[in-house]
Parts: structure tokens; sequence; C-alpha cells
């Protein structure tokens, strides 16, 4: 699949409401194909772009956000890890799970997942994710560039086509859960998913990724705030970067810990605490290698932390 043919997404739209219209056009995703219709048009024979969001999003179980309003607190650490350890052995039973990374200009799912450099494939069903197991898959605009430094330059509307083009030509086979990997802030791809979810299958809720300084956490309640006014329901905050084990002596120090911290904050809000994941060194590495840290190093801490927040989350 071609850049260019993501571009392409504009001749898909459709002049008639979707039909599962809330009403809400201000906020409506879909407000241009809908071009203020009331009614679908008589005897209508193609799918409209939130029929086709709904029929795919409707094969997943479970639909949860990775969200943070800072950069650099960890998001897509959690996801890869976390959905890691969703596909193995939580509760007695291996998940199928799928990772979707909308941050559309600085994909780093395909590294991180251990599968850079392999290739999305269409079929009669729809875009293949790429499998890193026969029950791990992912799909990020990282596996549709030429080249792996290849910047992408989008304005808002294609970078909402794009994201349009994940939920409905994705052909993801039964999920349990999909985790939605997104950029940090309020960003175009985390508004436009947010609004096309909403408006079709609706997400099952938010982990909200924070460190534990006060700067950090200044910004989680805004996120807060975004998950309330969006009306998605907050699953809990992960403290990432919480502390350092010295891997020598075991020794723990707490680098950022100038705050309150993400767990007074949890109780502040009545948020669940998920859990803390410590900065160590075989967690960077694992990352780096595109792999699971519950395999390469299973009786560490970070393992052990990664491995409660899956079962809190599950």
């Amino acid at each position: 699949v071609s850049t260019q043919s993501t571009w392409d997404f504009t001749r898909q739209l459709r002049t008639m409401k979707p039909t599962t219209c809330n009403e809400k056009c201000d906020t409506c995703p879909f407000k241009e194909q809908c071009l203020g219709k009331k009614e679908p048009s008589e005897g209508k024979t193609e799918s409209t772009p939130a029929d086709k969001i709904f029929l795919r999003m409707k094969e997943v179980k479970h639909k949860v956000l990775i969200l943070s309003c800072k950069g650099g607190v960890g998001k897509s650490t959690v996801t890869s890890q976390l959905s890691f350890a969703l596909s193995e052995n939580i509760k007695a039973s291996k998940l199928n799970v799928g990772v979707l990374d909308i941050d559309l200009c600085g994909p780093c799912m395909p590294k991180m997942m251990g599968v850079e450099g392999e290739e999305v494939h269409q079929s009669a069903e729809g875009w293949a994710p790429v499998y890193v197991t026969e029950n791990l898959s992912v799909m990020s605009i990282g596996f549709l560039l030429e080249k792996k430094d290849e910047p992408v330059i989008w304005r808002g509307p294609k970078k909402n086509g794009m994201i349009q083009s994940f939920l409905s030509e994705v052909a993801w086979e039964g999920l349990d859960a999909l985790l939605i990997d997104t950029p940090p802030g309020t960003s175009d791809e985390k508004i436009s998913i947010v609004q096309m979810l909403n408006a079709t299958c609706k997400p099952d809720g938010a982990i909200l990724v924070t460190t534990p300084q006060d700067v950090a956490l200044t910004q989680i309640r805004k996120e807060v705030q975004f998950c309330l006014k969006t009306q998605i329901p907050i699953i809990g905050i992960v403290e990432n970067m919480s502390f350092f084990c010295c891997p020598h002596c075991q020794k723990e120090s707490k680098i950022f810990n100038i705050g309150m911290g993400a767990e007074l904050l949890c109780k502040e809000l009545k948020i669940s605490f998920l859990g803390r994941i410590p900065l160590d060194p075989s967690l960077i590495e694992a990352c780096e290698k595109g792999v699971s840290i519950l395999a390469t190093n299973p009786e560490g801490i970070a393992a052990k932390s990664i491995l409660s927040i899956a079962q809190n989350v599950a």
C-alpha cells in the first residue's frame, strides 16, 4: 500500500448521513459527508464511512485509548509492553490483541513491536495488520512509508482521512482488545479518533500515562478533563519512570518525585491507580529491540510492574 493511496480518502466521501447519527452535527467527524441531510438516501447501496467503521469496530471486544497531555512520558512504552503482556498468559488465557498507532507524525510502534520494515498487504477483506505473534498484531503509518526517515507533513484533513482508513479498512480478526497509541496533547489525531469512535462504536475507556513530577501531573489533569468532556471513561492512570532501581544494589532512587505523585492524584480525583513502572535499563533495551520485557527479564522489577498493570486492566 503506497503513501499516495492514503491521500485518496476524499474520493470515498458520501453525501448521506451516517446511519448511527447522534444529531450532534457541530462535533460530528462526518459533518462534511452528511451535508445537512436528515435522512439517508432512498435505496442506498453503498456504505457510509460511519457504517464501515461500525462494521469493523464491532468485531473488537474492547477498544482502549492510551493518552497523555504531555509528550515524553512513555505512552508508547506502556502501549507496546502492555500489549505484549495482555497477549501472553493473563488470567489463564491468551488474549487476541491489536495495536493501532495513530501518532502519524512520529510512529514508533513498528520498532517497539519488533516488526520494523514489514509491509501492509491488501486483500479482499481490507488492509491486513502486521502480526508480531499469532495473537498480537499492529497497524501503523510507519508500514506505509517508502523510507523510515520520511516525514509525514500533513494538515488536519489528511490526518483525519488516514485515521478513518485505519478504523474502517484494517481487517482485525476477532480482537479481544485494541490498544490505540495516541500522540500527546489534543491533536487532530486524538480529536478525530475520539469523535469517530463516539459516533460509531464507543471506546471502552482510556489509560492515562504520566510521570511523577508536578509539571507532568498538571498536564494529566487536563487529560482527565478531556476525557470527561468527550465522555471517555477513564480506566486508570499509570505512573511511568516512577523510580530508578539500581541493577547492582537494588536500591530505589526517586529521580522525578518532586511532586505529589500519580497515586495521590488518583485519590484526589477518585480515579483508579493502575501501577508504577520504574526507570529500568532492561525495559529500555526491550523497547529498543521490540520484544517483551516479560520474555527478556521476567524476574525484574519492570516486568513485574508491567504484569501487575496488565492484570489490573484485563
